[in-house]
């Protein structure tokens, strides 16, 4: 696959794959193990929700091969709060909590936002003063899953670019889509996936998503996106691209992100 491009799916534990997925027999333990070999990158969800101990993640890092990444869903009590400036904690608790067992398999954070959060620019710009560059030495790549139309804004792209941290373009009914990039990477999360479709997508979606994983790899900014500012700057240089297929008809992600793996091959 191009150097770069990583695709996966949300998680590894989910009982309808035990059919459509994973060898039959499979033990639950060797999950992750099988997954990893399928895919090169996963989203774990279970980090929004609990607080894992610097001995789960070193047992990811080693079940999965090299060049495999784990994105992870930071912490909810960091996010959905009502003042984001006072979150300084709870980022700290999630970062310090060992994630830096992952090495170089450690990918981008995500910090997802609830629906109903909407931009205030001088709390916002408070909370990204609280993401941390690094941990344990490691470089922190941060992604914002914004929620709320009031983020189709300027004002929260500059804020955004001034610190560094890309925003997450969500192909989803239910969310707004924010496909200007404002960091050194590309995060999409796909959630439009069809039950009725062995690969999830139709072939000419898998085909148009995997031009725009290249364009996005080469530097450069996909047509035909979703924009709240005209694409206007020259290509950029190489950068990282991360594709999640979540949610939707969730039994079809790792046939739809397979097949995606396969056209980048």
């Amino acid at each position: 696959m191009s150097t770069g491009i990583y695709v996966g799916i949300g998680g590894w534990n989910f009982e309808p794959w035990r059919q459509t997925f994973y060898p039959p027999g499979l033990p639950a333990a060797r999950e992750l193990e099988y997954a990893s070999r399928q895919l090169s990158a996963i989203e774990v969800n279970g980090t929004y929700y609990s607080t894992f101990k610097p001995p789960t993640f070193a047992k990811w890092r080693d079940a999965t091969p090299p060049g495999f990444v784990f994105a992870l869903k930071a912490n909810r009590f960091a996010t959905n709060r009502r003042v984001l400036a006072e979150a300084g904690e709870s980022v700290r608790r999630f970062v310090d909590s060992g994630i830096a067992e992952l090495g170089p398999k450690l990918g981008p954070i995500v910090w997802q936002f609830a629906p109903a959060k909407r931009f205030d620019p001088v709390d916002f710009e408070a909370f990204l003063q609280l993401l941390p560059a690094q941990v344990g030495g490691l470089a922190l790549r941060h992604a914002l899953d914004v929620r709320h139309e009031s983020f189709r804004t300027p004002e929260y792209l500059a804020l955004a670019r001034r610190y560094g941290a890309s925003t997450v373009l969500t192909e989803s009914d239910d969310y707004p889509a924010i496909a200007d990039l404002t960091g050194g990477f590309v995060y999409s999360r796909i959630m439009r996936t069809e039950s009725a479709l062995p690969e999830g997508c139709p072939p000419a979606t898998l085909d148009q998503l995997a031009a725009c994983a290249r364009r996005w790899g080469d530097g450069g900014q996909p047509s035909g996106l979703p924009l709240v500012e005209p694409a206007s700057a020259p290509p950029a240089a190489p950068r990282d691209v991360f594709m999640f297929f979540i949610s939707g008809a969730k039994e079809r992600a790792p046939a739809a992100a397979q097949a995606l793996i396969r056209r980048l091959a």
